[in-house]
C-alpha cells in the first residue's frame, strides 16, 4: 500500500488557503467599490438638499432647539412626578367632607371641609367682591395658564421700589394648588410641585371653578376658611350684602389673614384695604371716583375679641377624619359632627405661653418656631401648637417637621435596655471616653464622672453611656465585633422606638443612640405617653366620638384597643429614673408641686433644636424650640425655654384636678389635688430646710472639683491638639450635646 505524498498534501493545502485569501480579499474589495458608488450616490441626493448661509445657520440652530427641547421636556417630566403622584382620580371628592369639631365637652369650636348649607355659587358672589380679589392677587388671572411670568416679574419690580408688599408673585391657581395638595413649608421643592398642580388645575377646571374654589377654600384669620365665613365673622352680614371697603378689607386678607386681620389689627387691616381699591383703579376695575366714598369711610368690622383659635388642631383632626372615611370607616357619610378630646382652657394657655415666651426671649436666644403636642396617657389630643402663627405660616411643625430629638431620644435606649435585662437603674455603668471606629462622642463639659448607677447617668444626660448599652445589646446576642454589636444593638432601639409609637424611618448612624435620628413632636408625644399608661401604644387620636347627619354614632374610639408593648417592670424603671431627671437632673425647672413628673430634655449639635418631652400620671407634653431653616440659636438648652414652657403650660393643667400616680412611683399625696401656686405667709418659713437654686448651682460647681479624673482614651483612638478623643467637624458631625444644667 502506498502512502500518501506529503509533500503534494502540502502543495493542495497551499493553494486551497491562497485560493480562500484571495476569494476574500475579492469580497472586500467588492464589497468596498459597491460601498462607494452607493455612498456617492447618497451624497449626490443629499447635496440637493444643501444650504449655506443664513439657511445654515436657522438650521442648525433649530436642529439644537429640538435637541434641547427635548431634553428639556424629559427633565421637566421628571420634575412634574412627585406633584402629580399628590393628585388622583377623586381629588377633588376627597375635599367634600363637611364637619364640624367639638371639644371634650360638647362645645362646637370650629368647622373643616364644604360647608354645604352656606356656600354661594360664583354668580352669587358680589361682583366687588371677585374684582377686589382678582386685581389685588392676579389681575392677568382668566389671561394666562396657571402660571403668569408677567405678573411675577411686576410684583418683583413693584416690591423692589419699597412702596409695599401689595401685590403677590403667584398666581390664583398656584395658592389653590398649595391649598389643596401642600403646606406652607418654604422649600424650593414646595414651589417646583405647586407650579405643576398649578398646570394641572388649569387642564383639568375651568377658571371660574378655580377661583370658586379658591374663595371657598382660603384661610382669612379668626379660624374661618372662605370668603363667605369671613364676611359673616368680620361684619355680621351675609357676602352678598357687603360694601365695597367691606369686599376690599377681606380681599385684603387671603395673602396676609393674620396680619391684616381686622379684629387683631384694624389700622393695618384699614391700610390694606386702601391698597386693594387703588389696586382696583389701576386693573380699571373701577373709577378714581368710585372709591372715594369707601377711602372717606372705611369698613368697621363687628366687635370681636381676639380668640385663641385651635386651628392646628382642627387641621390635624380634620387630616385624621379623612383618613378614616378613606378607610371606609363612615361608610358613605360625608357631613359628620366629631367630638373630639380638645381642651380649649388648656388650648388657650398652651396658645398664650407659646406666643409669650418667643416674643419675650425670642431674639435673646435667636429663635423663631415652636410647637407643643399635649395629650392624656392613653393618646386623647388635648392641645397642639403647630408654630408661632397660623396665619403666617399653616405649616404644622408638631406633626410635619422632622427634627433631631437629641438626649430626649435616649429613653428608647433605656427602655431597650431594660427589657433585655441587662440593665437596671441600679445598675452601675462608668461614664468614660467610648468610641465605635474613630468617632467618639463627648459630654456637654467635655468630661467623664466615672463609676455612677445608671439611674444619675440618665439624670446628668451622659452621651456615653447610651452608645455603650447599644454595643452591650448587640453583645447579647452573642455578636463580640464591638462595631458588629452596636449595629445590632441600634436596631433593638430602633424596634423599640417604633413599637412605643415613632412613626418616621429612624435613620441608622453609630449616632442614632444620642439622637441624631429625625423624629416628629407629636411622636415624641405618644411615645413618651407609654410610660404614663403603663407600658401601652398611645396612638395620638383626636375622634372621640363620630355622628352623621341623622345624629346616629358611627364611630367610637373607646371601642379600640390599645396594644402592651412594655412590661410594667420596665415601665416602672424608666419612670423611676425619668423623674430623677426632673427632679435631680437637667429638668428641675419642670416641677410642679405635689406632683410627680418623669422627663428628658434635649439638646441636638449646634443648638439647632431644643426639647423637653414630659409626662405626669395625668399628662404627655412635648414642647420643641427652633428655626425653620434648621440655623443654631444663641445656645438655646432643652433646659431653658422648652422646659419652662411645659411648666408654664402644665401648671394650671393639673390644678383642680385628681393627681393620678405613674405607674411604679408614689404620688405624694395620692387622690389628693395639686395645690394652687400661692405666696408664702412666712417666706423665711416657707424655704427653711431648702437649697435655693443658686446654692445648689454653687454646690454643684464645688462637687465639680472633684469630679474623677478622665480615663485614657482606648488605645488606637485619635487624639485632636488637646489630648481628647476626636470627634466630627463642627456642624458636620452627628448629635453629641446633652444638658448639664
Amino acid at each position: 500500500m502506498r502512502l500518501p505524498n506529503l509533500t503534494a498534501i502540502r502543495t493542495r493545502l497551499q493553494r486551497a488557503a491562497l485560493g480562500f485569501d484571495a476569494w476574500v480579499n475579492a469580497g472586500l474589495y467588492d464589497s468596498g467599490q459597491s460601498t462607494g458608488i452607493v455612498y456617492e450616490r447618497f451624497q449626490a441626493v443629499m447635496n440637493r438638499f444643501s444650504v449655506r448661509g443664513w439657511k445654515r445657520v436657522a438650521l442648525d440652530l433649530t436642529s439644537e432647539g429640538v435637541t434641547l427641547g427635548t431634553v428639556g421636556f424629559l427633565g421637566m417630566l421628571a420634575l412634574a412626578q412627585p406633584a402629580f403622584n399628590l393628585t388622583s382620580e377623586n381629588w377633588l371628592k376627597q375635599q367634600d367632607l363637611a364637619v364640624t369639631f367639638l371639644d371634650r365637652y360638647g362645645t362646637e369650636v370650629g368647622r373643616r371641609g364644604i360647608k354645604h348649607d352656606d356656600s354661594l355659587k360664583l354668580d352669587e358672589f358680589p361682583d366687588i367682591m371677585i374684582k377686589a380679589l382678582v386685581s389685588t392677587e392676579d389681575r392677568r388671572f382668566y389671561e394666562h395658564w396657571g402660571i403668569d411670568p408677567i405678573g411675577t416679574l411686576r410684583a418683583l419690580v413693584n416690591n423692589s421700589r419699597g412702596g409695599g408688599n401689595t401685590q403677590g408673585g403667584s398666581s390664583i391657581t398656584q395658592q389653590l394648588a398649595k391649598n389643596l395638595f401642600l403646606t406652607n413649608e418654604r422649600s424650593i421643592e414646595r414651589k417646583v410641585n405647586e407650579a405643576f398642580l398649578a398646570l394641572w388645575l388649569e387642564f383639568h377646571l375651568s377658571k371660574n371653578e378655580i377661583l370658586k374654589l379658591y374663595l371657598d377654600r382660603a384661610y382669612m384669620g379668626g379660624g374661618t376658611f372662605g370668603a363667605v365665613a369671613a364676611a359673616d365673622y368680620y361684619f355680621g352680614k351675609p357676602l352678598k350684602d357687603i360694601s365695597l371697603a367691606e369686599a376690599a378689607m377681606l380681599a385684603g386678607l387671603f395673602k396676609a389673614p393674620t396680619k391684616y386681620a381686622p379684629h387683631v389689627n384694624l389700622p393695618a387691616a384699614r391700610s390694606r384695604a386702601v391698597d386693594v381699591l387703588h389696586n382696583m383703579v389701576e386693573a380699571g376695575f373701577v373709577t378714581e371716583g368710585q372709591i372715594q366714598t369707601a377711602l372717606r369711610n372705611p369698613a368697621t368690622p363687628v366687635t370681636r375679641t381676639r380668640d385663641i383659635t385651635a386651628d392646628y388642631y382642627l387641621d390635624w383632626a380634620f387630616g385624621e377624619i379623612k383618613q378614616m372615611a378613606d378607610a371606609g370607616k363612615f361608610r358613605n357619610d360625608r357631613v359628620l359632627t366629631v367630638k373630639t378630646p380638645l381642651d380649649v382652657a388648656i388650648q388657650k394657655r398652651a396658645d398664650e405661653v407659646v406666643a409669650n415666651v418667643l416674643r419675650k426671649s425670642g431674639d435673646a436666644y435667636d429663635v423663631e418656631e415652636a410647637a407643643m403636642v399635649i395629650l392624656d396617657p392613653d393618646g386623647a389630643l388635648r392641645a397642639m401648637v403647630g408654630g408661632a402663627d397660623y396665619g403666617e405660616s399653616q405649616f404644622n411643625r408638631a406633626t410635619d417637621a422632622l427634627r433631631q430629638p437629641g438626649s430626649s431620644f435616649k429613653p428608647y435606649v433605656y427602655a431597650a435596655a431594660l427589657a433585655s435585662g441587662q440593665y437596671k437603674p441600679e445598675t452601675v455603668v462608668v461614664d468614660r471616653p467610648t468610641c465605635i471606629g474613630n468617632w467618639c462622642p463627648q459630654n456637654y463639659g467635655r468630661s467623664y464622672s466615672g463609676r455612677q448607677p445608671l439611674w444619675l447617668a440618665v439624670a446628668k444626660s451622659i452621651n456615653t453611656i447610651p452608645i455603650q448599652v447599644s454595643i452591650q445589646l448587640g453583645k447579647a446576642m452573642g455578636i463580640n465585633h464591638e462595631a458588629r454589636a452596636a449595629v445590632a444593638g441600634r436596631k433593638k432601639i430602633i424596634d423599640t422606638a417604633h413599637a412605643m409609637g415613632i412613626t418616621t424611618p429612624l435613620v441608622d448612624s453609630v449616632s442614632l443612640p444620642i439622637g441624631s435620628a429625625e423624629v416628629t413632636v407629636i411622636d415624641q408625644a405618644a411615645a413618651y405617653a407609654v410610660f404614663a399608661n403603663g407600658g401601652k401604644r398611645a396612638k395620638p387620636y383626636a375622634a372621640m366620638e363620630v355622628k352623621n347627619s341623622s345624629g346616629e354614632v358611627i364611630y367610637r374610639h373607646a371601642d379600640e384597643q390599645p396594644e402592651q408593648v412594655l412590661s410594667t417592670q420596665v415601665v416602672a424603671g424608666m419612670n423611676y429614673m425619668l423623674n430623677k431627671v426632673v427632679e435631680e437632673g437637667t429638668a428641675r425647672r419642670v416641677q410642679i408641686e405635689g406632683v410627680k413628673i418623669a422627663g428628658k430634655t434635649g439638646t441636638t449639635n449646634g443648638y439647632k433644636d431644643a426639647w423637653f418631652v414630659g409626662y405626669s400620671g395625668n399628662y404627655v407634653g412635648a414642647v420643641w424650640f427652633g428655626n425653620d431653616d434648621s440655623t443654631s440659636t444663641n445656645k438655646m438648652t432643652g433646659g431653658s425655654l422648652p422646659a419652662q414652657t411645659w411648666h408654664d403650660v402644665m401648671e394650671p393643667a393639673h390644678q383642680g384636678i385628681e393627681i393620678k400616680p405613674l405607674p411604679g412611683l408614689k404620688v405624694p399625696n395620692p387622690g389628693a389635688q395639686a395645690a394652687a401656686p400661692t405666696a408664702p405667709t412666712n417666706p423665711a418659713a416657707s424655704n427653711f430646710g431648702k437649697l435655693s437654686r443658686r446654692s445648689f448651682e454653687v454646690i454643684s460647681g464645688v462637687n465639680g472639683l472633684f469630679r474623677t479624673v478622665e480615663a485614657p482614651p482606648r488605645p488606637g483612638a485619635q487624639l485632636d491638639t488637646k489630648g481628647a478623643p476626636r470627634t466630627l467637624a463642627e456642624g458636620n458631625r452627628p448629635s453629641d450635646r446633652t444638658e448639664t444644667r
